[in-house]
Parts: C-alpha cells; structure tokens; sequence
C-alpha cells in the first residue's frame, strides 16, 4: 500500500524505531545542522525535530539516512525490486501472435494506471495564503558557518517548457533574500533551467511551484535523472504503485501534489538575477556565490500545521548518498539497455555522484573498455563523471578495495588511461574553467596482445573449490 503522504512515512518509519524525536528547542541556524551531521556519520535514524526556534512547525530531516531508509520509503526489500520491474518494462517480451498480444494488455493497463490524477482539492489546499504569503513562518535552515544565508534544501521544483507544455519537477537549492524571495540554483545543464532559458529567450515570465513535502516517491522523484520531457509525476506513480494526485495551482497555471505540505507558487522573471550562494555543499566544498534567477512568491497553500522536510548535504557520507545509490541500483537496467555488455556498476560515496564510477563488462573486442567510458560520458547525467574504472566482468565493483587492488595492478599509466575534454558539473571546483574540464578513464581489465600486451597475463591466486569445501566442512573442528 503506497504511502499517502510524508506523515505516513513518519509513521511507518517511528513504528521500525527508525526515528528519533527532538523535544528539547533547537535553532535552525547551524545547531540542527551539527545535531544531524554527527548522526548521519554514525549511520543514525531519522531526525523529527519537534520545537524548531522561531517557527511553529516540526522539521524532519535525514529521513532518507541508510540503506533500510531508502528500501522503506520505496517499499521494497531491495533496491534491485525496482531495478527489476523498470527491466520488465524496457525488455517487453515482442508478440507473436494474437493471445501474446493479449497478454500484453494487463502491462500496459499497469502502464496507464500511474498517470498523476488530477483532483479538486487536498489537504495542501487547508490554508490558502494570497494576501501576504511568507517564509518567515517556515523553520528554513542555515546549514554551515559560511553558507550565505538560509536555504530550502529539499524542494520539489516544478515548471512547464514554454514551448511543448510539459511540466518538469527537479530538485534545486533556494536560498532565501526575504520573506517572499527566494535564488532559484538551477545549473546550465538542468531541465528546469532549460525551461527558464526558453522563457528567457520568449522575453516570458516563467510560473514556478514548489512542493515542500509529499510522499517519499514523489521526493525521490524529483532527484531522478530522467529523460527531458519525461513526467518525474509519472515515475514517482510508477515506484509508489498508483498515481499521484495533483492538484491546480492557485495563481499560476501548474499542477502539484495534492499531498504535498506545503506550496509555493510564484515566478522568474526574465533577466533578473541576483548573487546567491555560497553554501556548503555535496561536494564537501563550498559552492562559490554567483548570480542566479530570482523566485518571486505569490501565494502560499499548506495543511493547517504542516510537517517542514529538509535535508543537509557536506562531507559524505550523509542522507544524499543514498538517494545516490538509489539511483544507481534503480537506473542500472537503463544503462544496460543502452550498454548490454555493462554488468554492473558502482558509484562510490566518496565520488559525490559525479566524481567516480566503477563499471564492470563482458569484454569482447581490443578497446571494448574504451568504448564504454565514451558510451558513459554520452549518456545523460553521466557526462560529468570525472573518473571512469572499468573492469572485468568478475570483478565485484561493490568492493572499492578490490577495485583498486585492480587498479593498482592492472593499469599501465601510459597505455591504458584516456584523458578527455568535456562538460563538468556546475560545482566542480577544480576545474580551470567553470562547467568544462578534463575527465579520466582508466581500463584496469586485462589486456590482450590485441591491445599490445604481448607479455603473458598471470591469472588470479583462487583457491580450487575442493579445498574450500573441505574447510568449510571442517571449520568447527580447526577449533574456530
């Protein structure tokens, strides 16, 4: 049964004793930030910090923090459930006659049946604020010492492209100026962002809605690299099994979940841009401050004592790396698809996401693992990856050390690494130019005269199953 809303997580993760409630009063400035990095470090619950300074709502945060979290709010055991199901959808059985085609039909009905459905009303609609909608009320945090001011940190952003109509939701960074302005941090590279430049380029007001809150697919959704033009409404119906309710805008012509607990409605104007940043970010670094897009409030609809989410982001590991590691395990067979010789693929904590992949292959030609690091660099989001370590199909690329056991001993520098030009994610820092750098892959498999290793390859140190299987029988009796 998918979750309602954000309170039925709540439930469903206080009832696994995953959550830990906060009653004493804590500052959203900084104190909050501390409390819950030191618990995300430790692989801790969930936070329901109950008396926020300054604000009359309750504020949940690294609700997402573990693995089990994650399983939890997807509703699957693991995260390859899901992996499974987008596989069944992408690699549909082909038809051949009349009854095979009927026993398509129930697919596809399945299909249609997550679709966002739009209603009337919700229980985002319980208070409508038009007159003088405001942030001042929100517990909204200031996250590190340097950080430019407060930050939403887990909005879910929606937008329409101007041109097709087709509504996009992401997620991006507000920092807030005042009570009813907030920067709207898109990257060149995002959808959003397109929206706005198309807008721009249309001399166009672009209306914006942002949903604070929401049931834990529609949260997760809105982090998922999917395709332009692809409804992230739609998948998040597909993950919870059933649609999602949306509901019509009060002054701007989008829809939002009706679920969600609270609404922001308002605008971008073309043109306008103010400084915005810095702010303590993923990468563990400070993002520099830089001019972006100015979010104009113009009406604020939420449940009577809505629930506030957020999230912080630094060093990892914290809450974001995991919903990272969703998305490798759940985007997998999309990768697959596109590159059937790919096995599996990690992306490790320490590479944020867009630093470092790991991808094992079933390598068939001289040069396989060089084709598949360009695949990599042309697919989506993944143009950003930095590092790229490819290996053999054996290889368990879930084991960072035996990646780089690999690594150490499989590479030669001269042959066997490829530096290329190409775009970089917005907070790369290292970078001499902003968005554009160099990027690396290495082909740590084993290389074949073809490939002009002509020496002979020694083969790995395995002992032979029979010696295991005795030891393993006579464990006990070694006296272990």
């Amino acid at each position: 049964m998918a979750y309602q809303d954000l309170r039925d997580f709540v439930r469903a993760l206080e009832q696994k004793s995953l959550l830990k409630r906060i009653q004493v009063e804590v500052d959203p400035e900084l104190e909050i930030t501390e409390i819950t990095d030191r618990v995300s470090k430790e692989a801790g619950p969930a936070l329901l910090f109950e008396k926020v300074k300054g604000s009359p709502y309750p504020l949940l945060i690294n609700a997402f923090g573990s693995m089990e979290r994650i399983c939890l709010a997807l509703e699957v055991g693991s995260l390859d459930e899901i992996a499974r199901r987008i596989q069944n959808i992408v690699e549909p059985e082909i038809p051949t006659n009349l009854i095979e085609k009927i026993k398509q039909l129930p697919k596809l009905k399945r299909l249609a049946d997550f679709i966002p459905k739009t209603v009337k009303t919700g229980p985002v609609k319980e208070v409508i604020e038009k007159d003088r909608p405001s942030l001042s009320s929100l517990p909204i945090l200031k996250c590190w010492p340097l950080d430019g001011g407060r930050f939403i940190t887990l909005p879910l952003i929606f937008t329409k492209n101007p041109v097709t109509g087709t509504q996009n939701c992401g997620m991006y960074r507000m920092q807030v100026y005042d009570e009813k302005t907030t920067g709207m941090h898109w990257h060149v590279h995002k959808h959003g962002s397109r929206h706005y430049q198309d807008s721009e380029r249309r001399h166009e007001r672009l209306p914006v809605a942002v949903a604070l809150g929401g049931d834990p697919a529609v949260i997760y959704s809105a982090t998922a690299p999917l395709p332009d033009e692809f409804d992230e409404m739609l998948f998040a119906g597909f993950l919870r099994g059933g649609p999602v309710e949306m509901v019509p805008c009060e002054t701007v012509d989008l829809m939002a979940p009706a679920h969600a607990e609270i609404i922001l409605e308002g605008y971008v104007d073309p043109g306008e841009s103010r400084v915005e940043g810095p702010f303590g970010d993923h990468t563990g670094y400070y993002s520099l401050s830089e001019p972006y897009p100015v979010f104009h409030i113009t009406c604020m609809t939420r449940r009577k004592n809505p629930l506030y989410p957020a999230t912080i982001v630094g060093k990892p590991p914290m809450e974001d790396c995991y919903l990272g590691k969703a998305t490798e395990r759940i985007f997998l067979p999309l990768l697959k698809k596109q590159l059937p010789e790919v096995v599996d693929m990690n992306l490790p904590i320490e590479g944020i996401f867009h630093n470092m992949v790991f991808v094992s292959i079933d390598k068939r030609y001289p040069g396989h693992a060089r084709k598949v690091m360009h695949s990599i660099w042309g697919t989506g989001q993944m143009m950003f990856t930095k590092m790229i370590v490819v290996v053999d199909a054996h290889v368990n690329v879930q084991n960072t050390s035996e990646v780089l056991w690999r690594l150490g001993n499989n590479v030669d520098w001269k042959r066997d690494v490829e530096v290329v030009q190409g775009p970089l994610d917005a907070l790369d820092h290292a970078s001499p130019l902003p968005k554009y750098g160099a990027k690396i892959g290495i082909d740590a498999t084993k290389k074949w005269p073809a490939e002009g290793h002509l020496r002979e390859w020694p083969e790995d140190i395995i002992m032979t199953e029979e010696i295991r299987a005795l030891v393993t029988a006579r464990w006990k009796a070694y006296g272990f």
